[in-house]
């Protein structure tokens, strides 16, 4: 069975890929361009795609011979699965992998950005910093403070219960669906949970539903203290939106992991001191990517053994 790795792989993973399958690899890390997309779909039979590469609609509209798109990660987003599955694909992910590590990735930017550590560093790095003065760097209280989740599922979950039995956090959260939970938390409307809380973490799928569910709108709902963590998707959030309420100091700050149009990041975001800016890092650790590279590979094997496949999407 033919197979193509759009992009490099913990050791591990490409050493089964080697070994199980017909794998070929990519050598460079750039997102496949849509023509990539269209000669793999063409050459082989399975491809393992993963954040960026453009498996959009076009890509389905000449000769397919690939029959699983065996993606790396949750997010599905750059695949459009309507049209792959017209064209007689299969698509699956990894989910669960993730959710600790992201969840880590959240937390760290939520107490960056409150704490603003960002800035500090900046500062200190630049030979700016004079010794420790009462009221230097004042940053935002976190231990007993209000957050609220958007997007309730195993990462805002997870989230949640870091939130709460680490830093004593009250918990609100807006969901599609009624959650049973294990932990306390109060459901709420958006709306009025974007102007009740302290934190605001972002953790819901990129769909077009949620592209930009956070605008001008929703940020000035929130109150001036307050910080959005983004670790969902970047075009979760319109951008332009919050350069200009961080940019007039309408909310307190913010932290992003992901970004519209990644790996672009646009200079007026960089140059703010009241945001955290982090590469995408949300699952960057060895130990995690191995686990969703081993996924992934149930998935291959799956289809190729003829059994039913273990995340279909």
């Amino acid at each position: 069975m033919r197979v193509l790795v759009t992009r490099a792989l913990t050791r591990r993973v490409e050493t089964i890929l080697r070994e199980e399958f017909d794998a070929e690899f990519r050598t460079h890390d750039a997102p496949m361009a849509l023509s990539e997309a269209q000669d793999a779909l063409a050459t082989y039979d399975a491809i393992l795609p993963t954040l960026g590469d453009a498996l959009r609609a076009e890509a389905f509209s000449g000769p397919i011979r690939a029959k699983l798109l065996a993606n790396f990660g949750v997010g599905v987003n750059h695949i459009d699965v309507a049209a792959a599955k017209a064209a007689g694909l299969a698509v699956t992910n990894t989910p669960g992998a993730v959710t600790d590590a992201t969840a880590d990735i959240a937390m760290t930017l939520l107490l960056m950005s409150a704490r603003r550590a960002s800035e500090g560093e900046r500062m200190l790095r630049r030979g700016d910093w004079t010794g420790w003065a009462p009221t230097q760097m004042l940053g935002a209280h976190v231990t007993g403070k209000r957050l609220g989740v958007i997007g309730m599922g195993r990462i805002g979950q997870a989230v949640a219960k870091r939130a709460h039995y680490g830093f004593g956090m009250q918990v609100i959260y807006a969901s599609r669906s009624p959650k049973t939970l294990d932990f306390p938390a109060r459901p709420a409307a958006l709306r009025d949970l974007l102007a009740s809380v302290d934190f605001v973490v972002l953790a819901v799928p990129a769909t077009p539903e949620t592209r930009h569910m956070i605008g001008a709108a929703e940020l000035a709902l929130m109150a001036p203290h307050a910080h959005l963590i983004n670790v969902a998707r970047g075009d979760v959030v319109d951008e332009a939106a919050l350069i200009e309420a961080l940019t007039a100091g309408r909310i307190g700050g913010a932290g992003l992991d992901v970004y519209e149009r990644e790996p672009s990041v646009p200079p007026a975001l960089i140059a703010l001191e009241n945001v955290t800016l982090l590469p995408h890092l949300g699952t960057a650790t060895e130990e995690v990517r191995d686990a969703m590279g081993m996924m992934a590979v149930a998935n291959l094997r799956a289809f190729r053994d003829g059994i039913p496949l273990p995340n279909p999407v």
